[in-house]
C-alpha cells in the first residue's frame, strides 16, 4: 500500500485530497497544528498527527516509509501581515525542514502547494509559468520562496519535487460567512436573503478552480513518472470569471459599493495559461464554474 503525508491536511484542500487518496487505497497521514474539529468536521478517516512541521525529529519519524509528501501547511492572508516572524518561520523554515526530511527519508515525490499570488499584478494575461514573479503581499512572497526551494532541493540534492500554483480554489468545506473569500461571502448573503455586495463595478476577474480538479492535479503530479525536477504548473481553468458573472451564478439582487480607500483589491484580471499542465501532466479541469456554484447552492439548500 502506498503511503502519503499531507502537511496541513486538516483544512479545506488537504481534507479533500486525503479522502481521494484513501479511495485510491493509500495509507494517509495528515499533520495539523490544532486537533479541534478535525474528525467531526471532515471525517476523512486518515491518521491525524498534531505536530509542528518544524519539529524535525518528529517529522522524520512520521515520514518513515512515506512515498509522497503533499506540503500544504502554511500561514496565510492576514496572519502573514500580523505575525511576520512566525509566518516566515513556518512558511519558509517549515518548507526547508520538510524538504530535508524528504531528502533523508528518500520520498518518491514532494508536491508543493503554491499560489497564483506569486504573480502579483502582471500586465500580461493569461499568466504563464515563465513570467517573472512579482508578489505584492507577504503570502505570495513566501510561496515564491517555497517554489525556489523546491527547485534548489531538486537540483542540488536530487529530491523529486513538483510545484503546483493554485488559482482561486473553491468547493465544499470552503468557509461560508462574512469573513470568507468572495464565493463564501456571496453565498452567505444569499443564504441570509441579503443583497450581494460587490466592491467596484464587478468587472474584475479571477480564475476559479474546483477543489475536485485541484485534488486530481495533485495526485497526477505525484504519480507522474517523468515530472520530478522542481517543475512548475498552473492549476486553474484558463477561464476568466468576473465578479458580476459570479454573482449572477449565485443569484439575487446585487449592490455595487465604492472601492474602499486603501483596501487591497489585487489585480483587475487574473487568469491562467494552463497549456503546460495539459501538455505535460495530461490534466484538464472538468468542473465549470456554473456546475461548481450550483452544486454548492444545492448543498446549502439555496434554490
Amino acid at each position: 500500500m502506498r503511503k502519503a503525508l499531507i502537511t496541513g491536511g486538516g483544512k479545506f484542500i488537504g481534507s479533500h485530497l486525503a479522502e481521494e487518496l484513501m479511495l485510491r487505497n493509500y495509507e494517509v497521514h495528515i499533520t495539523t497544528s490544532s486537533p479541534q474539529g478535525i474528525e467531526e468536521k471532515y471525517n476523512v478517516g486518515a491518521a491525524v498527527h498534531v505536530c509542528d512541521i518544524r519539529d524535525f525529529d518528529a517529522m522524520m519519524k512520521l515520514c518513515e516509509g512515506v512515498d509522497y509528501i503533499f506540503h500544504f501547511a502554511s500561514h496565510a492572508d492576514q496572519a502573514c501581515i500580523d505575525n511576520p516572524i512566525e509566518t516566515e518561520s513556518v512558511n519558509v523554515g517549515g518548507a526547508v525542514s520538510m524538504l530535508e526530511v524528504a531528502r533523508r527519508t528518500r520520498v518518491k515525490k514532494f508536491i508543493f502547494a503554491s499560489s497564483a499570488m506569486v504573480y502579483g499584478d502582471q500586465k500580461q494575461v493569461p499568466l504563464r509559468e515563465d513570467l517573472s514573479a512579482l508578489p505584492v503581499e507577504p503570502y505570495g512572497l513566501y510561496k515564491y520562496f517555497g517554489e525556489r526551494l523546491m527547485k534548489f532541493w531538486a537540483e542540488q540534492y536530487a529530491v523529486p519535487t513538483v510545484t503546483l500554483r493554485f488559482f482561486n480554489v473553491y468547493g465544499p468545506r470552503d468557509p461560508v460567512g462574512p469573513a470568507a473569500y468572495v464565493i463564501g461571502r456571496l453565498l452567505d448573503r444569499r443564504i441570509n436573503k441579503l443583497p450581494l455586495t460587490i466592491d467596484g463595478d464587478g468587472t474584475d476577474t479571477r480564475d476559479y478552480i474546483h477543489v475536485t480538479d485541484v485534488v486530481r492535479a495533485c495526485i497526477i503530479a505525484a504519480e507522474h513518472p517523468d515530472v520530478s525536477n522542481g517543475e512548475l504548473f498552473n492549476i486553474a481553468t484558463g477561464i476568466e470569471t468576473s465578479l458580476n458573472t459570479l454573482a449572477a451564478h449565485i443569484g439575487g439582487k446585487v449592490i455595487h459599493l465604492p472601492n474602499r480607500s486603501g483596501s487591497r483589491r489585487g489585480p483587475n484580471r487574473r487568469v491562467a495559461d494552463i497549456l503546460h499542465a495539459k501538455t505535460v501532466l495530461g490534466w484538464v479541469p472538468n468542473i465549470t464554474i456554473e456546475e461548481g456554484i450550483q452544486a454548492l447552492k444545492n448543498d446549502l439548500g439555496i434554490s
